[in-house]
């Protein structure tokens, strides 16, 4: 991990930034995006080392492109594409709209499949890893996340297929579940919700943590979290036992999902 050419689109996110201030301190040479150049500014000042920062909006394929040309205008090879960009709406599938729903893929599936893409020519072609940070929701569907959920299966089928695309070649796809964290992504109605519910939210500095062993273990698929690793199996054998367990919470879900459409 130590030296290595890391870059991490979401950076000033809340586990974007978790880990690339983790990445630093362990000798990582940076490249981070993110929309809001002074938070990228500031992240920069709260970093060890010397890094890249590209303002950029990866949604939009003029963006993508500049990220690309910034590459390879300066000669770098990529070790390590972390893919830590994205968005989350919790709300019932009928308070949404379609540009709503249409943003959310976009992010959080469409544009890394674009964004693999293009950069896999400035992978390092001896040993490189492209990194998916998916959900737990991405194996579970769950009330309230089914945009969000539908994205992140998405971003699961397509990290397992390019993995094995890529299995002839030196680079490693692998998908990182985290469970929900206490970030910007998920409101304070929302973390009132799961303490309600009784589930556990991660800082999003544990959530790195445990994110950079993973990716040190070169681990394919990984779910963060316990209970919900249990519940991710139990969902793919079981799946009538997670509908009774949900089925009892979704009154809350509702109750929940109703205060903030009405905020």
């Amino acid at each position: 991990m130590l030296t290595r050419n890391i870059l991490i689109t979401g950076a000033t996110g809340g586990i974007g930034r978790a880990l690339a201030i983790s990445l630093a301190d362990q000798g990582a040479r940076l490249w981070l995006t993110g929309r809001d150049s002074g938070k990228l500014e500031r992240l920069l000042g709260d970093l060890q080392g010397s890094h890249h920062t590209v303002q950029a909006d990866l949604t939009l394929a003029s963006d993508r492109q500049r990220l690309h040309r910034a590459i390879i205008d300066e000669g770098a090879q990529l070790d390590v594409l972390i893919n830590a960009a994205g968005v989350n709406d919790f709300k019932l599938l009928c308070h949404g709209n379609d540009d709503e729903l249409a943003a959310l893929i976009t992010c959080n599936l469409t544009m890394p499949m674009q964004l693999c893409r293009l950069l896999l020519p400035v992978l390092n072609p001896e040993s490189a890893q492209i990194v998916n940070l998916g959900s737990t929701f991405g194996s579970i569907g769950y009330p309230g996340y089914s945009a969000y959920c539908a994205s992140k299966f998405g971003l699961r089928g397509f990290s397992q297929a390019l993995s094995r695309e890529l299995s002839d070649s030196n680079t490693v796809v692998q998908y990182i579940a985290p469970r929900a964290t206490m970030t910007a992504m998920n409101p304070n109605s929302v973390a009132q919700m799961n303490k309600e519910l009784g589930n556990r939210m991660d800082s999003p500095e544990d959530a790195a943590r445990q994110i950079v062993a993973a990716i040190k273990a070169q681990s394919i698929s990984v779910t963060l979290g316990w209970p919900e690793r249990a519940f991710v199996l139990l969902n793919s054998v079981a799946s009538p036992l997670i509908n009774l367990v949900i089925g009892r919470q979704l009154p809350t879900i509702k109750h929940f999902a109703k205060e903030v459409q009405s905020s």
